[in-house]
């Protein structure tokens, strides 16, 4: 693998989701932006979002009941101040994403149409039909696309991050950059820059079953940890209550709107089972929602649910969800006359990268938002569609410290470590990196999925020793691919839900363990914490 020169810029993106880019947009006036994705830039979690964005925009909502329904949902971890943080620049959030091109559905009289979702006491998510997300970067991305300050660089890989550390700088440890692999031409570059912005998105793909895209795999969890940056609370795994269950309808969410419109779960025999499990009945938190379903499928032996919105009027279902609607004829399946099959899979991490309200890491002069980040808006479940909200506000927040501390970050100057790929070959055992990645995600899923117990999550962290040492083996053997990268990543991830999920010895929120039932406040009110060198990860 033959070596570039190394690219200086003001500020480094990581990620072209909605965090990225909207933060890229934000600082472009300030410097040179490099926003550096690993596939093409509009494949982003963001891309995917069908549901919307949680604002208060209507005088029959309020920024309290935004709050009290975000803290009740994230029993007990949120922190207020964050919360309130993040809620009271919903309006604002949502006047810039316009005037950036974003277009928001309408009623008849020109106000927003809002939908409500799960976990919701009012009607107040903003969407584009059934397509929000993509609606969003599309918008973004031509912007960023269009400035002259801002460049695109499409299937490069990030690594690592460059640290002083790692380059044997004095002084604190903080951020430099990035190493990159551009898999397109097959060279690693090295990214100087001055501020270094992670919007690298979640990491669903560590589950064998997961609504994520296949980029989700945790790459910026996983390099921040080894850099030395805090994460917390990696045991709080979302599963999204329904996904589309059918052979071949890979990754096909269908968005909580639905049981907001009126969907009904019913079990194969038609039974409406949600009243048993919460007095919100179908829109009760996704924690609950998803667990309530992984009962009934045990209970029953049956393989999915429906989730049943027949009753409303057909041309009412194809105008509100004709992405659904579409996909799911391809399989036969009309949404207007027949109940869709739905499982439960692997949607949101709600932990990650400890951040502050100005979006910084303890990792000097490492900015991050969005789903790689934990910034306490969250705690042990996330309120639907906060997490477009979250992510647009900490990059703001954190766009607009990194343009007032600019003038007093230097260019990295200095010999800043190159990377080292010593005697690596090329690798003729592709099927190593396949047969890890398959038995990762397969053992995530069964030991540490929606219900969870000590000898499950036992097992899972001998298996995953094992196979950490494997691939840290073939890693430094064999000339990198992004396969390979985002097993390493994969790996690292997984040993961090593990270990997040073993200190925490209650039930609370996403994280359910068979053997501590009960939430206890009094010894696990508070953050699970996991950093470099504490002796455990």
């Amino acid at each position: 693998m033959s070596r570039e020169p190394s690219h200086d810029v003001d500020f480094l993106v990581l990620g072209s989701g909605i965090a990225g880019l909207f933060y890229a947009l934000q600082v472009a006036e300030h410097g040179k932006v490099a926003i550096v994705t690993k596939k093409q830039a509009a494949q982003s979690a963001t891309n995917f979002a069908q549901g919307g964005i949680a604002a208060v925009v209507s005088e029959d909502d309020s920024i309290d009941a935004h709050v009290a329904d975000t803290l009740e949902a994230g029993a007990g971890l949120c922190r207020e101040e964050v919360v309130r943080f993040v809620v009271e620049r919903g309006g604002r959030t949502i006047e810039q994403l316009g005037k950036l091109g974003v277009d928001f559905d309408r009623s008849a009289d020109g106000d927003f149409a809002l939908g409500r979702e799960g976990g919701h006491t009012e009607r107040r998510v903003l969407h584009h039909k059934d397509a929000t997300g993509r609606e969003i970067e599309r918008a973004l991305l031509a912007r960023a696309r269009a400035h002259p300050n801002v460049n695109v660089l499409e299937d490069c890989c990030a690594v690592d991050l460059l640290t002083a550390e790692k380059s044997g700088f004095s002084g604190e440890n903080r951020v430099l950059g990035a190493y990159v692999l551009n898999s397109r031409l097959g060279v690693m570059e090295r990214f100087r820059a001055r501020i270094t912005f992670m919007a690298t998105g979640g990491a669903g793909k560590v589950y064998l079953y997961t609504s994520n895209p296949d980029i989700a795999s945790g790459d910026g969890m996983a390099m921040a940890y080894r850099a030395g940056a805090t994460l917390a609370n990696m045991e709080f795994f979302q599963f999204h209550p329904t996904c589309l269950f059918h052979p071949n309808a890979k990754s096909f969410l269908i968005t909580e709107a639905v049981r907001g419109e009126g969907g009904v779960l019913r079990s194969q025999s038609g039974h409406a089972f949600m009243d048993t499990y919460h007095a919100m009945k179908d829109l009760a938190p996704r924690d609950i929602v998803a667990r309530a379903i992984d009962t009934e499928l045990k209970r029953t032996g049956d393989d999915f649910v429906t989730l049943d919105i027949t009753h409303r009027d057909a041309a009412y279902l194809k105008d509100r969800f004709p992405t659904i609607h579409a996909r799911c004829l391809e399989f036969g399946i009309d949404l207007t006359q027949d109940a869709i099959p739905v499982v439960p899979a692997a949607h949101y991490c709600c932990g990650g990268v400890v951040t502050n309200l100005r979006g910084e890491t303890d990792l000097p002069n490492l900015f991050a938002a969005g789903e790689v980040t934990c910034t306490g808006l969250h705690g042990a479940n996330r309120l639907a569609s906060n997490s477009l909200l979250e992510g647009v506000v900490f990059a703001a927040a954190a766009a607009a410290e990194s343009i007032e501390r600019l003038p007093d970050v230097p260019p990295v100057n200095g010999n800043v470590a190159a990377w080292r790929e010593g005697s690596a070959t090329e690798s003729s055992e592709a099927v190593v990196i396949t047969q890890n990645w398959d038995e990762i995600r397969r053992f995530m899923w069964n030991y540490v999925g929606i219900v969870r117990s000590d000898k499950r999550l036992a097992r899972a962290a001998r298996r995953t020793r094992l196979l950490r040492e494997e691939i840290t083996e073939y890693y430094w053997n064999f000339r990198l691919t992004p396969d390979l990268i985002e097993l390493r990543n994969l790996a690292q991830v997984a040993r961090l839900v593990i270990e997040c999920a073993q200190r925490r010895r209650e039930s609370r929120g996403l994280h359910y363990t068979l053997d501590y039932p009960k939430r206890d406040d009094d010894a696990f009110g508070r953050d699970t914490l996991i950093r470099r060198g504490d002796g455990r990860a």
